[in-house]
């Protein structure tokens, strides 16, 4: 399967038309979504009128960079000018925005083509995509088992080919957790460096926006087009530096506690073989705030009056979700957000004895659908334990990224994640690069 950069030099050198790229991917969804359920809207039309425009810029000399032309997916909770964005729920079933949400206006900028808008966990509020309107996500390797979540549409879009990369969101590792699951790459930035503005929110204190890709080099394209802030030299230029001037934390209480064995087996190998090509790995202890009052506070509040109005149009599970922060207050919400202020100066500061610290993405990999649903008490369980990770680093504002590292004996998918310092992008995608190249 051609990667997005590998794509994009075809597309520049025109030895591909991006409108023969949107029909491949179109073809692709037309044979396999009716099964995964990665796609919610699919915007074939649009798209193809899309792709012919790119191709005449392209044609004339008006290359803009190395998305144009390339098909990407948006998670159905980002906003899209005339196309509808659900959240995936019947809440939102025909809510038609009237305005591009700020991702969505910078991947235009740059050419990309929007081929649909994806599947995901009902108002993100899950790490299973298994809740939803439109029924549940399936695994890209093994549709009996979940995708992971909350962009699990968007991971298994990537992961088949039916788009050449997605953007997604994370408030607890719902880039990072579906793309650990599904076998692809996912990156979530620093607090800020990508715009959340007009997406819809599930604790706006916690939400990120970032790609899943197939590979590395893929992500630092995608991120260079949608961040904020550029840096000085292009997240893409900074891959081939190398990794030996780096030092590694390996932080083994709470993220290398329940890890099932094949996961261990399979990030221990990964630790043992960056400890051979950079400067250092030492243990490191990183403190772990697991108190959810400003999420439940926030997503409770941008939901409060929808639920009053309107309870039934919610699945029972993610009413229940939301309405566990019905009785949190103004001022508990005050404290709870001074602590995480206080808790990102701390971590930022902790990162003077290291350049990165790597853990397993999930403790686990994916748990089959059956087992999940035939007990709806067991669904909330499994995902937090998906989660755990991947959470604090939301809390710490801190960049990370979660790389395929090995597979199960049943062929699963496993992450491993590598988180950064603030705005430490270069350093997280450097150390992913390597590892994905290794001999």
């Amino acid at each position: 399967m051609r990667t997005l950069a590998e794509t994009s030099e075809l597309i520049r050198t025109r030895k591909m038309s991006p409108v023969e790229l949107v029909r491949e991917c179109l073809n692709v969804i037309d044979r396999l979504n009716p099964e995964r359920n990665a796609f919610i809207t699919v915007t074939a039309e649009s798209a193809l009128a899309e792709a012919k425009r790119a191709e005449q810029e392209i044609q004339s000399g008006n290359w803009r960079g190395s998305l144009h032309g390339i098909p990407i997916g948006l998670k159905d909770l980002i906003d899209t000018a005339g196309v509808r964005t659900t959240a995936a729920s019947a809440v939102f079933r025909d809510r038609i925005p009237g305005e591009d949400a700020d991702v969505t206006k910078k991947l235009k900028a740059a050419g990309a083509v929007m081929i649909g808008k994806q599947n995901l966990h009902e108002f993100a509020y899950g790490g299973s995509s298994l809740i939803s309107a439109f029924g549940p996500v399936r695994n890209p390797v093994d549709p009996e088992f979940i995708a992971g979540g909350s962009s699990g549409g968007s991971a298994t879009a990537v992961a088949t080919g039916m788009c050449y990369a997605a953007i997604g969101t994370d408030t607890a590792g719902s880039i990072r957790e579906p793309a650990a699951l599904c076998g692809v790459v996912g990156l979530k930035p620093t607090y800020g460096l990508v715009s959340t503005r007009g997406i819809i929110p599930l604790s706006q204190s916690l939400d990120y926006a970032g790609p899943i890709t197939r590979t590395v080099e893929d992500a630092a394209i995608v991120l260079d087009a949608i961040c904020e802030q550029k840096p000085t030299r292009s997240y893409r230029e900074g891959l081939a530096k190398g990794i030996n001037d780096l030092t590694i934390g390996i932080p083994r209480k709470f993220f290398f506690d329940e890890v099932d064995n094949e996961v261990a087996a399979w990030v221990e190998a990964a630790i043992h073989w960056l400890a051979s090509e950079v400067r250092d790995v030492r243990e490191v202890e990183l403190s772990v705030d697991t108190d959810r009052t400003v999420q439940q506070f926030e997503s409770y509040a941008f939901h409060r009056e929808m639920v009053a109005r309107s309870p039934e149009l919610y699945h029972p599970e993610t009413l229940r979700r939301i309405r566990a922060g019905e009785q949190i207050t103004d001022a508990q919400h005050r404290t709870g957000r001074r602590q995480l202020e206080k808790i990102r100066k701390e971590m930022g500061e902790a990162f003077a004895g290291f350049d990165i610290v790597v853990t397993p993405t999930t403790p686990i990999p994916a748990p089959r659908i059956d087992d999940l649903l035939q007990d709806i008490s067991r669904l909330r369980p499994a995902e937090l334990l998906l989660l755990r990770n991947t959470r604090p680093v939301n809390v710490w504002g801190l960049p990370s990224i979660s790389i395929p590292c090995g597979t199960t004996s049943g062929g699963l998918p496993i992450g491993l994640q590598i988180i950064g310092p603030p705005h430490g992008e270069e350093k997280v995608l450097r150390a992913a690069y390597a590892f994905e190249r290794k001999p």
